[in-house]
């Protein structure tokens, strides 16, 4: 394991819930032991702790309601869900699934095997934060596109230009404004939007 992987876990604030019992202590003390920020809440809260970056989940049928209600809460993105279960039916499994959790501790609580599952879980909440974002900016990307397109569109109609000439006119007025090409492909839309309502 890297040191760097090592460093983020001393730093990790983990919240624990599950009932105050020899195996959530035992959990808890394992945590706290690798070196991460403790805390446990029982019964089921109705809202997260602040700046949870992971969250060990006992996920019980008898608390469904519960723990819809309280996932429901999580902010975005949501800490790293760990969930600890008791029995493998299509219940608990249905719900593990609806949790969104990354990884499954399963009862009776040993300590061997956390520290994999803690590091697992949370390299895959990493990832996947990595490809939301990739996600978000090739959306942005291909809105941005759009948007310039539409307005080079408008620009070979109105001005009678070839596609090369609109994109250009497009550029040079972003430069001369300091701004992003689509602002002034939004002002160039609007624009035509105004004199189509007008006309």
């Amino acid at each position: 394991m890297s040191v760097a992987k090592l460093r983020e876990l001393l730093e990790l604030k983990v919240v624990v819930v599950h009932p105050p019992d020899e195996e959530g202590a035992a959990l808890i003390g394992h945590m706290r032991r690798i070196g991460c920020l403790v805390s446990s809440v029982w019964p089921m809260p109705t809202a997260p702790a602040n700046n949870t970056d992971v969250l060990f989940l006992l996920i019980d049928g008898e608390e469904r309601a519960a723990t819809t209600a309280f996932l429901k809460a999580l902010p975005q993105p949501r800490p790293t869900v760990i969930a600890i279960v008791n029995y493998e039916d299509p219940g608990t499994l249905q719900m593990v699934l609806e949790s969104g959790a990354l990884a499954v501790v399963q009862k009776p609580i040993k300590p061997l095997g956390l520290l994999a599952t803690l590091v697992t879980a949370r390299s895959l909440w990493t990832e996947r934060q990595a490809l939301a974002k990739e996600n978000r900016k090739l959306r942005r990307k291909i809105l941005s596109d759009q948007t310039i397109s539409r307005a080079k569109t408008i620009l070979m109609v109105t001005r009678q230009l070839d596609e090369a000439a609109a994109y250009q006119t497009i550029r040079e007025q972003a430069m001369a404004k300091r701004v992003p090409m689509d602002d002034i492909a939004n002002s160039i839309i609007h624009m035509e939007s105004l004199l189509k309502s007008s006309a």
